[in-house]
């Protein structure tokens, strides 16, 4: 592993304070491994960020039916990965490589288990008091099964 390599673990933390945070190190130039993706929370009523999800999943285009039908995530490490990617200018070349050097992770992997996992502490739940959701429990809403 290289030395500006960077392992956080997600559980509990809230994920857009987390893929803002992450934003930021992979455009500095920082490989970032996240595992534990599934134990990341959205901050909000469980019901109105469900529907906001399922809202989306219905978009389509009807100008191309090969293009047609939501391109919208549903496993949950996924999911993380695209919040992380719409805070990066991933357009331009500069953004495309700071994507490349992402790793997101559910649970976490063999290779990882020892390590020490960085703490990001501006993303932590303590500071919110609303109820929230984890992002497996939001996949499983919107159609993801974890076997399979």
């Amino acid at each position: 592993m290289q030395t500006n390599t960077v392992i956080i673990n997600a559980e509990g933390l809230v994920a857009g304070r987390l893929a803002s945070v992450v934003a930021k190190r992979l455009l500095r130039g920082e490989r970032v491994i996240i595992v534990n993706a599934e134990k990341a929370i959205i901050v909000g009523k469980k019901k109105e960020i469900i529907e906001r999800f399922k809202r989306r999943l219905e978009w389509k285009t009807y100008y191309n039916p090969e293009k047609r039908g939501p391109k919208i995530p549903k496993r949950p490490d996924l999911i993380l990965k695209r919040m992380i990617r719409g805070m990066l200018p991933w357009k331009t070349p500069r953004g495309k490589e700071a994507f490349k050097r992402l790793r997101v992770y559910i649970g976490i992997p063999e290779e990882f288990k020892k390590a020490n996992f960085e703490d990001i502490p501006e993303a932590r739940k303590e500071f919110i008091k609303l109820e929230a959701i984890t992002l497996e429990e939001l996949a499983k809403h919107i159609g993801w099964s974890p076997h399979g």
